[in-house]
């Protein structure tokens, strides 16, 4: 089979199409805040070239904002790198989870799973799998949510740093940039875990805020990774409590009878 009936045949895979619909929901912030990126970019000093390279070798907003200034304030190079590895030290997590289900791949294709992972792909993912072992639908359906991300984020991008020139700030696009994404956070607090851990993160990131090098972000993040375990290690604890608790006419077996 060659590349193009490979392609065909993943673009025609049913969890391709149920990724890109799981994302299409999402979309709209993604691609408010790839515009307000893309704007931030050349209004920071960057040329239209540079700022074209960095958004499709970078493909990190967070990162992309925080070392504009840097660069344009003419910091040292190692502080900027510095930087860019403390904003994106949560993809160190991430890869750390997708090795359950993407470890038997091979070596090109988990390069590429790595350039495309972003925070929401991975979070649909592990909505769809939060069972932590292959499965023959995983990777169509990440290519699927990754590239309809991807395409959400430089298209837009792309928009902003073409038109930067002739969008005025006063538009506010930075505030519209923020709702849209609170909009998407929203969407993906579904149960008081995942609302626990965002307060948690929340209340680490304000705590931390005058940390340099926006460092407050990784303690949020660490934050919330940390009370994400703590609740599921609570919830299984209290789930094997609750089944030994029961009559004994009540509990499941452990095992069948022979």
């Amino acid at each position: 089979m060659n590349r193009m009936d490979r392609m065909d045949r993943l673009l025609r895979h049913p969890a391709f199409r149920l990724a890109a619909v799981d994302m299409l929901g999402i979309s709209m912030g993604t691609a408010a805040w790839g515009l307000v990126t893309g704007v931030a970019m050349v209004k920071g000093g960057l040329s239209v070239g540079m700022a074209t390279l960095m958004s499709l070798l970078v493909y990190s907003g967070s990162v992309q904002l925080a070392v504009i200034p840097l660069m344009t304030a003419g910091s040292p190079l190692w502080v900027i790198w510095l930087t860019a590895v403390c904003m994106n030290l949560r993809f160190v997590i991430f890869s750390n989870l997708w090795r359950s289900y993407f470890a038997q791949l091979p070596l090109r294709q988990r390069l590429a799973i790595g350039y495309f992972s972003a925070d929401l792909v991975y979070v649909n993912f592990m909505r769809r799998f939060p069972q932590p072992r292959p499965a023959p639908e995983q990777t169509p359906y990440f290519w699927g949510a990754a590239s309809t991300n991807w395409l959400a984020w430089q298209l837009p991008a792309l928009a902003g740093i073409v038109l930067a020139n002739v969008v005025p700030l006063s538009w506010g696009l930075g505030f519209a940039g923020v709702l849209a994404l609170l909009g998407v956070l929203l969407s993906l607090l579904f149960d008081r875990a995942t609302w626990l851990a965002a307060g948690v993160a929340a209340t680490a990131a304000i705590a931390a805020f005058a940390l340099p090098l926006k460092l407050n972000i990784l303690v949020a993040l660490a934050a919330a990774v940390a009370a994400g375990l703590l609740i599921e290690a609570l919830e299984q604890r209290w789930d094997g409590l609750s089944r030994w608790r029961r009559p004994l006419h009540k509990r499941r077996p452990l095992r069948k009878e022979r």
